[in-house]
């Protein structure tokens, strides 16, 4: 497979998707990031990253960080997290309070916000820094040293974070929670906060191709859990879109509303594509069509 000539013809076939939807501005400091940006990378399985477009640039992750959230949880807890969190996709927004009232405090799945809650308190009582522990995990498995917390960001989501704050505090009071609101609210922003480029994540999303190896081939994960978070991915990743995204893509994927997507070919490669516009549900507009794009081209598909 050329890499590169095939995202050279994805990045050309997005680009008049480019500028197309809204740039994210319930946060303030992601609604000035200029929507006219577009990246695209691929990690293959050994290691190796190619890219077209801004894939160096550095973004928010945003919701993306759910997926690392949990396989690290995984990684200590093993199948013990679905006792607190389903498995289901949830058909309402991602930062819903109405189906927790319904299923007395149990998210529908880790990826929209209140599942991320509790992943994250879980993460806190596994490590006393759930935050700090996935900004490491991160850097090792890009192999960039340099990936930091945005505090502007941060600060930003602190400031506008009542509907997250109510969610953790909703399960708090059915005892979903172990740790106090403000400490898994908090580390909560900072894990959304990272900044990463499209090579970044599409390398430290390699685990997730390599059937739960890591980067230096130590295993993260066995090959059942790998497959878990992959479908669970599959279902769940792109928020209350996720059945027309399977439809348009065929592959496991989580979205941000920073504007990126990183996407699974399990036993091939992992993608992330970036682009700020969003689209009614808050993914990517032109990230979309991207995959899209790819999986059309090169025939590889979950399907």
């Amino acid at each position: 497979m050329d890499y590169q000539a095939v995202l050279e013809e994805v990045a050309a076939f997005a680009r008049p998707y480019v500028g197309h939807g809204q740039v994210a501005d319930y946060i303030p400091a992601l609604e000035k990031v200029p929507g006219d940006r577009f990246g695209i990378a691929v990690a293959d399985i050994n290691g190796e990253v190619y890219g077209a477009g801004d894939w160096e640039v550095p973004f928010s992750v945003q919701s993306i960080s759910k997926t690392f959230s949990l396989a690290l949880v995984m990684a200590n807890d093993n199948e013990d997290i679905w006792k607190r969190v389903g498995r289901e996709p949830s058909g309402t927004p991602f930062n819903s309070l109405v189906q927790l009232e319904w299923e007395n405090g149990v998210p529908r799945n880790p990826f929209i916000n209140a599942g991320a809650l509790v992943i994250t308190d879980r993460l806190q009582t596994l490590t006393g820094d759930a935050s700090t522990t996935m900004l490491h995990f991160l850097r090792e498995e890009s192999g960039n040293p340099d990936l930091a917390f945005d505090q502007a960001v941060a600060d930003s989501e602190a400031d506008h974070g009542d509907r997250n704050a109510a969610l953790a505090h909703f399960m708090a009071s059915f005892g979903n929670l172990e740790n106090p609101v403000p400490s898994v609210i908090e580390h909560y922003f900072w894990q959304c906060s990272i900044e990463m480029s499209c090579r970044d994540l599409a390398a430290a999303g390699g685990f997730l191709a390599r059937h739960g190896l890591r980067a230096d081939g130590s295993r993260l994960l066995e090959a059942r859990e790998a497959k878990r978070i992959n479908a669970v991915m599959l279902t769940c990743g792109t928020y209350d879109a996720a059945g027309e995204f399977a439809y348009r893509v065929g592959l496991p994927a989580k979205s941000g509303v920073g504007g990126g997507i990183v996407a699974v070919v399990p036993g091939r490669c992992t993608l992330c594509v970036w682009s700020p516009g969003l689209d009614s549900r808050g993914n990517s507009v032109a990230g979309a069509a991207a995959l899209d794009h790819f999986t059309t081209l090169t025939g590889w598909s979950v399907f």
